[in-house]
């Protein structure tokens, strides 16, 4: 609901208060008109021989641009994002109270004194609600600055506006302090990568079909961007260059069936359990190898997955990492501080954290094409939530508990000639108990892989997930459940055109 009140405040503003637009040179790409390309190859090589020789953009290996080009989007005044996002929640709030009528929308003075005088608290909002809703929410905030040409550090306080307000004002209960955190640090996560995969999709040199469909693609994924761009008349402007920043962006995707073990007596039975659909994304977005500068989100990895079935969550898992400053010691090592983001929510557990700290990623060359892989992070978890019983809750109310802890991720992978890839993925997570029932968690999920190529970018994979939970609780018993499950897949690797290899 507030997504859908938010695109309808930009389309105001856009009509109200028309920033002040770039003149550029109408001219047609040097190609003439692009066929519209799949989603691997969507960004476009400059050659350096075609920029001016004043233009000091400077360029990564394959061509791209380092930057936005700040001649082409330039930094609005602050004024324009601070109102919109001000405007966004006012207008949210209006049709809450009035045209849906919620309870917790009827607020007004009295409810914002108690706000101020009694501070925040955790609050009983459903799983989804707090570690997805909240997150998406935050992004559109986060965007309103990214959108109006601030960086990634300086659009993070239009975020932290956002939540702010509406949690202080916008509803008769008191601030949380897990929305407060949550929203604008997961959604300034969430929020960059949209911006930079509608980045890879946009394209102001084009015009006519391909012109169009860019446009709205980018604009499904990136609904904030999109009303910005309407509104500062970057939507039908065309350019004689690229404008924005573009990295290499690597599509996997999996579809096929999966099942959780029944536990027959004290054992999980291989191959037991109902057998449901799964849907399986993952996006790797820039080159770890390239020895460059390192700004924020230059390097990301995010992979959400589907599931349909018996099983009652459509939205089986998300998790991803973004690096925020890094190194290349080699052309074959990067060290840095990661963001993280991790969201379970399967018929085994509901587990979600956010998380800074430090990782390690190198590729170590076996043979000719082969090489070994490796992904580790250790991170800092100021939030976490996971659940208080066996197996996920479908409520709309809290059934887990509020935390923070430590979380580390580990993956190795062979890589043989691209025919096959043989790996594992693990990630641990300690959480100790803010609010919820006292004690501390320890959660291990193991994914031991095997990838075999069928034809070209086509493949077949085989995972099989053991999942580890043992909770230690003060004046309750412990519990100490394992589970397995198996996934059987097709793959399909959409891998940009200009990368020579895959390393991910």
């Amino acid at each position: 609901m507030k997504r859908i009140l938010s695109a309808i405040f930009l389309v105001l503003s856009g009509v109200i208060s028309r920033a002040q637009t770039i003149d550029s040179t109408v001219i047609m790409p040097v190609n003439g008109t692009v066929a519209i390309q799949p989603p691997d190859s969507l960004s476009l090589i400059i050659n350096n021989a075609e920029q001016s020789p004043g233009d000091s953009i400077k360029h990564n290996k394959y061509g791209d641009i380092l930057t936005d080009d700040p001649a082409y989007n330039p930094r609005y005044p602050v004024w324009l994002p601070v109102t919109s996002v001000i405007g966004n929640d006012i207008l949210n709030w209006v049709v809450a109270r009035y045209v849906f009528k919620y309870d917790w929308a009827k607020t007004g003075p009295s409810y914002w004194k108690t706000n101020f005088k009694k501070g925040p608290e955790w609050d009983s909002d459903g799983f989804g609600i707090n570690f997805i809703g909240h997150p998406h929410t935050g992004s559109f905030y986060f965007n309103v600055g990214r959108s109006n040409g601030y960086s990634f550090w300086q659009s993070l306080p239009f975020a932290i506006e956002g939540s702010a307000l509406w949690e202080y004002f916008g509803e008769n209960t008191r601030p949380s302090y897990n929305d407060l955190i949550n929203t604008p640090v997961s959604g300034m996560f969430l929020g960059e990568i949209f911006y930079r995969i509608s980045s890879n999709i946009l394209d102001d040199r084009t015009r006519g079909g391909q012109r169009v469909f860019r446009e709205i693609l980018a604009a499904i994924i990136n609904p904030t961007r999109a009303f910005d761009r309407f509104r500062q008349g970057k939507m039908f402007r065309v350019t004689s260059k690229e404008v924005y920043q573009k990295e290499p962006l690597n599509i996997t995707l999996s579809a096929g069936i999966h099942k959780v073990n029944d536990i027959i007596g004290k054992d999980n039975r291989f191959g037991t359990g109902s057998t449901n659909a799964m849907l399986n994304m993952q996006l790797d977005y820039g080159d770890p190898f390239e020895i460059r500068h390192r700004k924020p989100f230059d390097l990301f990895r995010l992979r959400v997955e589907l599931s349909y079935g018996s099983d009652l969550n459509l939205l089986d898992h998300v998790n991803g990492y973004g690096i925020l400053a890094g190194k290349n010691l080699s052309e074959h090592r990067l060290i840095g501080l990661f963001q993280h983001y991790d969201y379970w929510h399967n018929p085994v557990f509901e587990v979600a954290s956010l998380g800074f700290g430090g990782g390690f990623i190198s590729q170590l060359p076996i043979a000719h094409h082969s090489f070994i892989y490796s992904n580790a992070h250790l991170a800092i978890v100021p939030l976490a939530g996971n659940n208080n019983q066996f197996g996920p809750v479908e409520s709309e109310f809290r059934q887990y508990n509020f935390g923070g802890g430590m979380q580390a991720k580990l993956e190795e992978t062979i890589n043989f000639h691209k025919w096959c890839t043989i790996g594992f993925t693990a990630f641990y997570y300690w959480i100790h108990t803010y609010n919820g029932l006292p004690g501390n968690s320890l959660v291990g999920i193991l994914k031991p892989t095997i990838n075999f190529r069928l034809f070209k970018n086509l493949g077949i994979g085989f995972e099989h997930h053991i999942y580890h939970n043992d909770r230690f609780l003060k004046g309750s018993d412990n519990l100490h459940i394992t589970r397995t499950e198996q996934k059987l897949f097709l793959q399909l690797f959409l891998e940009d055109s200009k990368r020579t290899g895959r390393y991910h």
